[in-house]
């Protein structure tokens, strides 16, 4: 699937470190601070991470549920907001349910992976077409290096095109 122009310029933008910095201070500092990046991304796919260290790290050694869950909603998100860049319409977008589970203790850099681009372009797609409200529901796992699942985010976003003559 080829993305419109300014969706390719969104896309190119975010996968850019030193953009998403810029874009990061202005929008998500917390996460800028915690070190929080883009690893990949594409219209099927997104991969981000945190890393382990003083910025990220709770009192018991591992990496802050909290600085996981940016990392998480980020790899949704920008999805999310490609898809909508997509459409050519302004979007209004909101998480409406998040939960998790934690299995290993995240000692190491934690990267999210969430692959389900494609139901998020359908359900931008679809809530273009209607005009109404569409809910999808996406899920990111957080993996070390070592392949070892630290935890496991499942996001419901809402999306719906903005009335024409809002503000955005």
């Amino acid at each position: 699937m080829a993305l419109t122009p300014s969706a390719e310029t969104l896309r190119r933008r975010v996968a850019n470190r030193f953009f998403l910095s810029l874009w990061m201070l202005a929008k998500l500092p917390s996460a800028l601070f915690c070190g929080v990046r883009v690893d990949e991304f594409t219209e099927a796919a997104c991969v981000t991470s945190v890393p382990y260290g003083w910025r990220s790290q709770n009192p018991f050694r591992s990496t802050y549920f909290a600085a996981q869950a940016m990392a998480a909603e980020l790899s949704t998100g920008a999805l999310v907001l490609l898809a909508a860049a997509d459409a050519g319409v302004p979007f209004s977008t909101l998480i409406l349910d998040v939960s998790a589970t934690f299995g290993k203790k995240a000692v190491d850099r934690v990267s999210f992976t969430c692959t389900d681009g494609a139901a998020i372009f359908a359900a931008i797609r679809e809530a273009k077409a209607t005009g109404e409200a569409r809910t999808v529901r996406v899920e990111t796992v957080g993996r070390m290096a070592n392949g070892a699942e630290t935890s496991r985010f499942t996001l419901t976003w809402s999306v719906k095109p903005k009335a024409s003559g809002s503000k955005p």
